[in-house]
């Protein structure tokens, strides 16, 4: 059994994958538009070109997504997907790419349990925790 991600996005989606393939070092595995499914009388009208599938690996995840109407399409709420990172200067380095043009709810700070630790919402309204974990004790 496995367990996936999947997000909705207002009209952005593949410049969002795009966008995570770039900077998290993701690989886009699938991507296909309203137009390129097999009935086109179920494409929305002026959603040609949107996003009706798109599927990528970023480590060990896979993350899917797709676009929804925009008058449908709201940020996420009460929900993150938590990147782990190797070092400070990856969580440092992230944080602020994924921050640029988003909302910060957590500054990028050492805690109690994390070298670095930080919570956002990207501009494209996907909401992350970014953190480089301290060992913990078994």
């Amino acid at each position: 059994m496995k367990l996936h991600t999947y997000l909705n996005y207002g009209g952005n989606c593949e410049e969002a994958f795009r966008f995570y393939e770039k900077n998290l070092g993701g690989k886009i595995l699938a991507m296909m538009r309203y137009s390129e499914q097999p009935d086109p009388k179920n494409v929305p009208p002026g959603s040609e070109k949107a996003i009706l599938y798109a599927n990528m690996a970023i480590g060990e995840t896979q993350l899917m997504g797709s676009d929804v109407p925009t008058e449908n399409f709201q940020p996420m709420r009460s929900a993150y997907l938590s990147l782990s990172v190797d070092s400070t200067v990856d969580a440092e380095r992230i944080y602020k790419l994924l921050g640029e043009g988003g909302e910060i709810f957590m500054p990028m700070a050492e805690t109690f349990f994390a070298f670095r630790f930080g919570m956002l919402r990207d501009r494209f309204g996907t909401s992350w925790m970014i953190l480089h974990q301290k060992p913990m004790p078994a």
